[in-house]
């Protein structure tokens, strides 16, 4: 006990002593001149805004500012310096590097057979900045890399697709679920007694839009805006499906990929996804 009790004395000794520290490295300002202040002043004032893009788009804990700020001082003393210059570059190509290159390459192997080992990537990466050829070349690199990706590519498609026609085969079963001589099904949620639209028609809507797992990719709802667009302006499923609809009703819609935007992806959307919409049709624009 006596020994845990002293090293907490101590702890707190060398935790004072450092703050002490601490204090001492700041030293007062001292302006003398109109330009001491008016460079005071200005370095004050450029300050406008950045922390909130400090924490928001940087990631900076408030609570490690001595950090931040040790770092930009750091950064200022060693813009000269070529071996400190090449140490900041490489920091920011490695942010960037990570959060743009290898999150795209992510996001695009999801749900796919093959996937990032991280440091694998970054060895690679850093492998090509020393001319090391042992494993690849550039060409015999890239060439991989398409080929790999390709093939993640359609057997993802496969899934996706798969899982896209078994789900609408399913909900086709439920009670209450019409499915349409295309491929469309959909649902009565609220049955208006408007006029129904055509095709060559404008409509104002209020939407929301599903993947088959639930996630949604798009609201006007939450936006609070509803959304107006001329019938023929959107995909099949969206143009038969609404053209059915008298104004003043709420359907769900549940479309199939070859009605919805197919191979290609949108947003959020990946390639070959079965959708899910609830549609309230709230009139037709003259």
């Amino acid at each position: 006990m006596a020994s845990a009790s002293f090293s907490n004395i101590d702890a707190a000794k060398k935790k004072k002593k450092n703050e002490t520290k601490e204090v001492a490295v700041k030293q007062p300002v001292v302006l003398t001149t109109s330009s001491d202040s008016l460079s005071y002043a200005t370095g004050f004032a450029v300050t406008n805004g950045l922390m909130p893009y400090v924490q928001q788009q940087l990631g900076v804990d408030t609570a490690y500012m001595a950090d931040f700020i040790q770092g930009f001082n750091e950064a200022v003393a060693g813009m000269n310096d070529k071996r400190q210059k090449a140490r900041m570059a490489g920091m920011q190509i490695a942010e960037q590097v990570t959060n743009r290159m290898l999150a795209n390459v992510q996001r695009e192997l999801t749900d796919a057979p093959d996937s990032i080992v991280t440091s694998l990537f970054y060895r690679g990466f850093t492998d090509v900045l020393t001319n090391d050829t042992t494993i690849f070349t550039m060409a015999s690199a890239e060439k991989l890399q398409q080929e790999k990706m390709q093939v993640n590519k359609k057997a993802k498609a496969k899934k996706l697709r798969k899982a896209g026609r078994d789900f609408l085969a399913e909900n086709g079963k439920k009670p209450g679920i019409i499915t349409t001589p295309s491929g469309l099904q959909y649902e009565v949620l609220k049955q208006g007694d408007g006029a129904v639209p055509q095709t060559t028609d404008k409509v104002k809507v209020h939407y929301e839009g599903r993947l088959i797992d639930g996630t949604v990719f798009d609201s006007s709802i939450k936006r609070g805006e509803p959304a107006v667009f001329g019938l023929n302006q959107v995909i099949k499923g969206w143009t038969e499906g609404l053209s059915l609809m008298p104004v003043g009703s709420k359907w769900r819609l549940y479309i199939p990929q070859e009605l919805g935007y197919g191979d290609r992806q949108a947003g959020q959307i990946p390639p070959y996804s079965a959708l899910i919409f609830d549609v309230e049709l709230l009139g037709i624009e003259k």
